[in-house]
């Protein structure tokens, strides 16, 4: 039964709950509760969204008498829904927005495709594609798209988003290039396609591939004001739609931060599904290229500790704005300057008696950070929102070179502190910056815990989490990142039934062994949401 805090919140925005009716059983050798880091051979067991019971196999016997579906996983781990704390609909969308092209390797026939995709919509209206073959199409593709679409913008991205083909119209219309489509610039395509009606049907197919992957919440980065899509999340809240739950933190891209608009967003959110936190930034971006902030020059540059600079003034006034009206602010870091600087804002906030921060500030990627500013952090109660897959995206030699050349072997040794991070008291929380990398339990572990690159290599394993602390990065502490631990993390009595099954026995796994693993079974507000058993 829902609490009386929670019943009046679904009902201030209007969301009617559907009867969760199901008692489910799920026994397994390995149940990892997420309130340490042990295990034990035991049960969960839910009554409507609820987890009623959690205990020792022998204390599962009358659940499973009065159980409307009994699971048995074997030696398969189960551990509470996980949360990805750093997350973008708003970039996977475009992973298959508009015109499929990704079978069209010559200008004609992919302007045929993108003719017919235009022909029923309405005059004028953008024209979107993905899945676009650049390496196949000529110098003058550009044009060519002009003359087939001289009025109306078109833009067609990459697999990878990392270039995109687009006319005359819509570099007109959005004020981005193909040299530059990434969201600090695309910020005003999003008004056109993310309140396109067919996003609802996208978004639930966003769900589905999370609730594949274990999860149950994340932390959704939503540009500005979220350019008309907060009311297609208000709406799907209300008709009991979502199988995931959403802490929403703004990402001022195409303007300034709106406190107003955090307000509002705050007041309108509060039912069991949605809410509203704060707000995000980037600060400086990746040593590869250049333009992470140092504390020692570069030494293909000896001149430069960053190629770009940072808005530290307008990140300052923003923090002290944000803390003073009760929103955490969360700041992306990559360098070891950027990170020092970042905890050198953080520790001028609001503290309580005990000396750590009253918000939730976080630091996301930290991918070079000094051990002291860990540390001073750790201190002040922060939250490291690290990548743990991150090592996936490289193999071992490209990465070394790039270290070799970019700050030499010696600092390699401060990079990905995550057993640092974790000793130091920092609350330590996934995210995978999706669609960056799309979430996985498995590869969390063969990376996070195994320090694997894609090619199999290791570096680093002396900063990398144990399996258990993993587990709990994805399952308490992501709770926690969210506001979300008294009703979500962990498998106990009186918590909301979000759980997970994986496919495996990651516990008493080698990481090495454990890459391909995901969900087999995921439950979400006690109904089943995703089922690899069946």
């Amino acid at each position: 039964m829902a609490r009386v805090g929670e019943a009046r919140a679904c009902l201030a925005v209007g969301v009617v709950m559907r009867d969760r009716s199901d008692r489910l059983v799920v026994l397994s050798q390995n149940v990892f509760p997420a309130t340490g880091t042990g295990s034990l051979d035991g049960f969960v067991a839910t009554e409507g969204n609820r987890i009623v019971a959690v205990g020792p196999r022998g204390d599962a016997r009358p659940y499973v008498d009065a159980a409307t579906r009994v699971i048995d996983a074997g030696e398969r781990t189960v551990l509470p829904g996980m949360t990805d704390n750093h997350t973008f609909f708003a970039g996977w969308a475009l992973l298959s927005l508009g015109c499929d092209l990704s079978h069209a390797h010559d200008v004609r026939v992919a302007i045929e495709a993108l003719l017919a995709f235009a022909q029923p919509l309405g005059e004028g209206e953008p024209v979107f594609g993905h899945g676009w073959n650049a390496g196949d199409f000529g110098p003058d593709a550009a044009s060519i798209l002009d003359e087939a679409f001289p009025d109306r913008p078109v833009v067609a991205f990459t697999a990878d988003r990392g270039t995109c083909w687009m006319n005359t119209a819509a570099r007109e219309r959005y004020g981005f290039s193909p040299d530059e489509c990434y969201a600090e610039k695309t910020w005003r395509m999003m008004g056109d396609y993310l309140r396109d009606p067919r996003m609802r049907g996208l978004y639930h197919q966003y769900m589905r591939m999370l609730n594949a992957r274990g999860i149950t919440q994340i932390k959704e980065m939503t540009f500005d004001d979220y350019y008309g899509f907060a009311d297609v999340m208000e709406r799907m809240e209300r008709d009991d739609e979502l199988t995931v739950r959403v802490s929403m933190m703004s990402q001022p891209v195409g303007r300034g931060m709106d406190l107003e608009h955090g307000r509002r967003m705050r007041e309108r959110f509060r039912g069991p599904f949605v809410s509203f936190s704060g707000f995000n930034r980037m600060t400086d971006r990746s040593i590869g290229s250049g333009m992470a902030e140092l504390k020692e020059p570069y030494l293909d540059d000896p001149g430069s500790r960053c190629g770009a600079s940072v808005e530290w003034g307008l990140i300052e006034d923003e923090l002290e704005a944000a803390d003073d009206a009760g929103f955490r602010y969360s700041l992306h870091c990559q360098g070891d300057a950027a990170v020092a600087h970042v905890v050198e804002l953080y520790g001028r906030c609001r503290k309580g008696d005990s000396g750590r921060l009253l918000q939730r500030h976080a630091i996301t990627d930290l991918e070079l950070a000094d051990p002291e500013d860990i540390e001073r952090l750790g201190a002040l109660g922060g939250v490291c929102e690290v990548y743990p897959q991150i090592q996936s995206l490289d193999k071992k030699a490209d990465l070394l070179a790039m270290v070799s050349r970019k700050i030499g072997p010696k600092r390699f040794g401060h990079y990905w502190m995550r057993r640092q991070m974790w000793d130091a008291g920092c609350k330590v929380a996934c995210g995978t910056d999706l669609p960056l990398m799309l979430p996985s339990i498995g590869e969390a572990i063969y990376c996070g815990c195994g320090g694997h690159f894609d090619d199999g290599g290791t570096a680093r394993e002396e900063n990398m989490l144990t399996v258990p602390e993993m587990l709990l990065a994805w399952t308490a502490n992501g709770a926690y990142d969210c506001y979300a631990e008294d009703r979500l993390g962990t498998l106990e009595p009186g918590k909301l039934a979000d759980i997970v099954v994986l496919e495996a026995d990651v516990l008493h796994a080698d990481p090495a062994d454990v890459r391909e693993v995901n969900a087999a079974l995921t439950v979400s507000d006690g109904r089943v949401a995703y089922d690899g058993l069946t």
